[in-house]
């Protein structure tokens, strides 16, 4: 049966892999296959990568010899199949693709869920700041266009058509700080929420795994 990647509590298919070239043309005619082999291993690549080097090399009539990238590729695999690769791969909230043997997820799935959950809290983090800081500089936008508008109004020479134009931008930009200063509360919230949840998964981490 095909193994499942995880990938953010999600699954997908073994398709979704990259489909851009793979090898360069000096690459392929160099022909080291063993080399690409470790090197995919240890970097977590299923198998069918192998068919993504072919195509790529294909252009140069050049083919793959499977025989000796995929025994380097099991010798690039022990380095990547351990407790610690697993941490580090989920912190850097890359792709399982289900390449270790069971015996090896026994250690490396445990650390890698554990990796993918801190980095998806500090995700949320991330994005809920970005949130807070642009309705906060919606806030300042539209405070200095009401303070524009007060000031044209200020002005001599002007028909009481332009006045009362003037005095309705004023009231739809007072509408519009409003809503902004909404936003920028509820972003806020989220954001508490957001820097909670981050917390609570760094300290039940803490102590299992190297310094975050």
């Amino acid at each position: 049966m095909k193994r499942l990647m995880i990938v953010g509590g999600s699954v997908l298919v073994a398709g979704l892999l990259s489909s851009c070239t793979t090898m360069s043309k000096d690459e392929c005619l160099v022909g080291a296959w063993g080399e690409k082999g470790y090197a995919d291993g240890a970097a977590g690549y299923p198998m069918s990568r192998l068919d993504d080097h072919a195509q790529a090399c294909a252009k140069y009539q050049v083919a793959p010899n499977p025989s000796a990238y995929g025994s380097a590729r099991e010798d690039g695999l022990r380095t990547y199949c351990t407790f610690e690769r697993g941490w580090i791969e989920g912190r850097a909230g890359n792709t399982y693709y289900g390449v270790c043997r069971p015996e090896e997820e026994a250690a490396f799935v445990p650390a890698y869920r554990d990796g993918l959950r801190l980095h998806e809290v500090e995700a949320a983090v991330e994005a809920a700041e970005g949130a807070w800081n642009r309705a906060e500089a919606r806030i300042d936008n539209r405070e200095d266009k009401l303070e524009a508008k007060q000031n044209e109004l200020r002005g001599e020479g002007l028909t009481d058509e332009e006045r009362e134009r003037i005095r309705d931008r004023i009231q739809e930009v007072r509408g519009e700080i409003r809503d902004a200063r909404r936003d920028a509360r509820e972003a806020r919230d989220a954001l508490d929420r957001a820097e909670w949840d981050l917390f609570r998964v760094r300290r039940e981490l803490s102590g299992r795994y190297p310094v975050f």
